[in-house]
């Protein structure tokens, strides 16, 4: 197998990169990547060269992804603007890559017969009430709250149009929120490691009562290969691993995890539009193709994510000051 993974020099897709080179041993992996503020070659230093190429293009760009896509046997899109802060900011970039991205990436698996698996959010889905016992499911309604989730809806639309119109051979599959290493300190839980590493206090939106359905990036690799290998075409799967928490809780467990009062964090500004609660049916995922989560104890993951962060600061620290002018500049 050649498998072309856009965006793979990003946090979701280096981890995913890793993780396939290390269980497909005939694999290779073309990283196609545009080197974005969040895609970061330092997220690939170690992998055997022999093994994976790198090119330095963007979605976007027609005939770049055409000449990438031509000689692979699949793609795995993980290309996208993904942080919703930046999008309240600044919605064009996000409509350019999650949309126009995509359409040149089905475009092109299209005129080559690639399959194609794209990856998205389960915040297309809007949000649930804090005390609403559903979870999301394949077939829960779209109903985004941000330009980043409704550019990912649209994307969603686009690949479910490809599928019916053009006969692409592609699936779709909703994560919930990823964590793990290699992930920028601009996200919610490095950011609040790093500012504890720095002797500062972690931030928490509002009355942080927001809860995410949380999942180790290795498990989310894990269920993209599966869906890659078995999944049916034209179906959209959910993954998740049962781990829910407040946002209260997560910075007052990184607290505890890392030696500190964990009532000693600071509240900010909530975001604009904060959707209430995410939460992951991943019962297809498991049933259909025998997918099971590793970290099933968020604790155990959340501590190897902090060891990590403590251990690779020269990886984090050039990100982290600028990222932090931004926040202080909107008051968060």
């Amino acid at each position: 197998m050649k498998l072309l993974v856009t965006g793979g020099a990003g946090f979701i897709g280096s981890n995913f990169v890793r993780y396939v080179l290390r269980e497909r041993a005939d694999w290779h992996i073309d990283v196609f990547d545009a080197l974005s503020y969040a895609g970061n070659m330092a997220n690939l230093e170690g992998l055997d060269k022999n093994r994976f190429t790198f090119t330095h293009a963007d979605i976007c760009d027609e005939n770049a992804i055409n000449d990438a896509v031509s000689s692979c046997d699949a793609v795995v899109h993980f290309a996208a603007e993904s942080h919703n802060d930046n999008s309240l900011v600044s919605p064009w970039p996000f409509i350019n890559t999650n949309l126009v991205g995509t359409f040149r990436v089905l475009e092109a698996v299209r005129k080559y017969d690639k399959r194609l698996h794209h990856i998205s959010t389960d915040e297309v889905y809007g949000d649930l009430e804090l005390d609403d016992p559903a979870k999301f499911t394949p077939e829960t309604p779209y109903n985004p709250s941000s330009p980043y989730s409704s550019s990912k809806a649209g994307s969603d639309h686009l690949v479910r149009a490809w599928v019916r119109s053009f006969g692409v051979k592609a699936t779709i599959s909703n994560c919930s929120n990823n964590y793990g290493p290699f992930q920028h300190v601009e996200k919610f839980i490095p950011r609040q490691i790093t500012e504890i590493i720095e002797g500062r206090k972690p931030k928490l939106y509002g009355n942080g009562l927001n809860v995410r359905d949380w999942i180790h990036t290795e498990d989310h690799s894990s269920g993209v290969l599966a869906i890659l290998e078995k999944g049916v075409i034209g179906e959209t799967y959910l993954i998740g691993a049962s781990g829910e928490r407040s946002n209260k809780q997560v910075v007052e467990l990184i607290l505890e995890l890392m030696g500190k009062d964990p009532s000693n964090y600071e509240h900010v500004n909530d975001r604009p539009g904060h959707d209430l609660r995410y939460a992951i049916d991943a019962s297809k995922l498991v049933k259909e193709l025998g997918w099971h989560p590793k970290y099933t104890e968020f604790n155990s993951g959340l501590k190897d994510t902090i060891e990590w962060y403590r251990n690779n600061k020269s990886w984090w620290e050039p990100q982290k000051k600028y990222t932090e002018e931004k926040y202080r500049s909107v008051g968060r």
